[in-house]
């Protein structure tokens, strides 16, 4: 490890019941401000089997805060703030695959961003960046999640494509079919931008995508309901809280800098030069962008 190379730091972004962990030490909430704004909530911190451990509820406690609402910059700021270094979101999805039934994660590995009503970017007009989304999670802390769901005999797929779609309604049948078409693999609401802002930030992402339902697709099957959708939600939050505690002690030694290049990518994104960066944008991104400024 260098001097510039932080210690690894495990971030979720998830539901409420994920932050009640077994063996999770030291928790405290702690109030984080961010140049973009104020995040879904304070953020519970803590050391999980000899790793810090930062978790923050994408949706606020309670659950107030709605999809299209999310400030997505000012989460991944405020993680990027307290060091988070691997950041594993963990969602709810429906499934758009007859093989992906309620009850299976899948590692999600390819996206297709619909939204339309969010920020994107850390950066723009004054500081230009353009990152690759080629390959959008970090294979590494993937290969992590694989090896411990499996070792819980939690059904996981690895890889598929998730297709991001504004909400908060759920889909017509047209607009499920046409993803259907298109080779998606699983619907949300929350994956992006938040895998696009955690590149941005040089975070280490991984999607862990729990499938509740079957979209509107499938004809033997009713529309989305929410007490369905909950009922789902309680059983897969259990396997997701023990997901987090076995992938823990996997990542103390993982390689820094990341083999992946995911804590790098801002080396061959930056556009504009040193001399032409607008001053108030530079020290917005003094978390996000700190360690090429």
């Amino acid at each position: 490890m260098s001097e510039t190379d932080p210690p690894v730091t495990i971030g979720v972004l998830g539901g409420s019941g994920v932050y009640e962990l077994d063996g999770l030490q030291g928790a405290r909430w702690e109030k984080v401000a961010s140049p973009f704004g104020v995040p879904s909530d304070k953020i519970m911190i803590g050391d999980l089997a000899g790793v810090r451990f930062a978790f923050l509820p994408r949706h606020g406690r309670g659950h107030r805060i709605p999809p299209s609402e999310i400030n997505y910059l000012a989460n991944i700021d405020a993680l990027k703030r307290v060091g988070v270094t691997d950041l594993i979101s963990i969602s709810a999805c429906g499934s758009l695959r007859e093989e992906l039934s309620p009850g299976t994660f899948v590692l999600v590995d390819q996206f297709v961003d619909r939204t339309f009503a969010r920020s994107r970017t850390f950066f723009g007009r004054g500081f230009v960046a353009h990152v690759s989304m080629a390959r959008p999670v970090c294979a590494r802390l993937g290969d992590a999640l694989e090896s411990a769901a499996r070792s819980l005999e939690i059904p996981i797929v690895r890889g598929g494509t998730y297709l991001a779609m504004e909400g908060p309604q759920f889909s017509s049948r047209a607009e499920s079919d046409l993803y259907r078409s298109w080779g998606c693999d699983v619907i949300g609401m929350t994956n992006m931008p938040e895998a696009k802002l955690a590149r941005e930030a040089e975070i280490c992402y991984a999607s862990v995508a729990m499938v509740t339902d079957y979209d509107c697709w499938k004809d033997d099957c009713d529309a989305v309901e929410v007490g369905e959708l909950v009922r789902v939600l309680d059983d897969n939050a259990d396997r997701a809280r023990s997901l987090v505690v076995a992938v823990a002690p996997a990542l103390i030694g993982r390689p820094i800098p990341c083999a992946e290049g995911c804590n790098r990518v801002l080396d061959a994104a930056v556009i504009t030069p040193p001399e032409a960066r607008a001053q108030e944008i530079t020290r917005r991104l003094d978390a996000v962008a700190g360690r090429i400024l």
